[in-house]
């Protein structure tokens, strides 16, 4: 499950190319992991790949351009295979939230490498584009973290508690995405998801843009 906002139609290009890059990234981050831990469900299946197309939902895609909100496609995880399941299934978790970040650093990083050059102040274009890139690969690290099923967050909380407590989460989890889905979609979110947002995202923005400037 990904992303947030609804965007500006000189922003939608960049826009369309991040969530291309971030998705594909995410998905891909979650198939290697499970497959080096022994399941090869997503390997079997075409998953194990950089092809955006294998990635893409076209409705949850096209989705998060008129409403602000969608999807890429779940990789298959079986945790029948892992010899070690719960580190497993976080280290899986982890991973989709965490290709996220790494894609927002190196962003960074070329952003404010490429100011240090000559022909910088004439990449606009470019600056712009890491912009939005930067921001969304953020948002998405901090959305999938979220603790809500069937998100990320949620699944490494899952594979983190006792097997009593597990018991109860999968039995009330479609509660969990009814509530989640009331969060995100109505106006609600104006007071819950929005607010969390513009405070977490806004401080990492902030924060990496404080490190990357002294760091230049």
């Amino acid at each position: 499950m990904e992303g947030f906002f609804v965007y500006s139609l000189r922003e939608i290009p960049y826009v369309a190319i991040t969530l291309m890059i971030a998705f594909t990234f995410h998905e891909f981050a979650h198939a290697f992991v499970a497959y080096k831990f022994g399941d090869m469900t997503s390997q079997k299946q075409g998953r194990l790949t950089l092809n955006p197309l294998k990635h893409l939902d076209p409705f949850g895609t096209i989705l998060i351009f008129i409403a602000g909100f969608g999807w890429a496609r779940p990789v298959p995880v079986n945790r029948f295979f892992f010899k070690k399941p719960r580190l497993a299934g976080v280290l899986v978790s982890v991973a989709g939230p965490l290709s996220n970040l790494v894609l927002a650093l190196i962003g960074f990083t070329i952003q404010y490498g490429i100011a240090q050059t000559e022909i910088g102040p004439n990449l606009s274009g470019l600056y712009e584009f890491l912009r939005v890139f930067n921001w969304l690969n953020l948002v998405l690290f901090v959305f999938n973290l979220l603790p809500f099923p069937p998100l990320d967050g949620y699944r490494i909380i899952e594979d983190l508690a006792p097997n009593h407590i597990r018991a109860k989460m999968t039995q009330y989890e479609q509660y969990g995405v009814l509530l989640f889905l009331i969060l995100v979609i109505t106006p609600l979110d104006q007071y819950t998801i929005q607010p969390f947002f513009h405070y977490f995202v806004g401080g990492l923005w902030q924060g990496l843009n404080n490190y990357f400037i002294q760091m230049f």
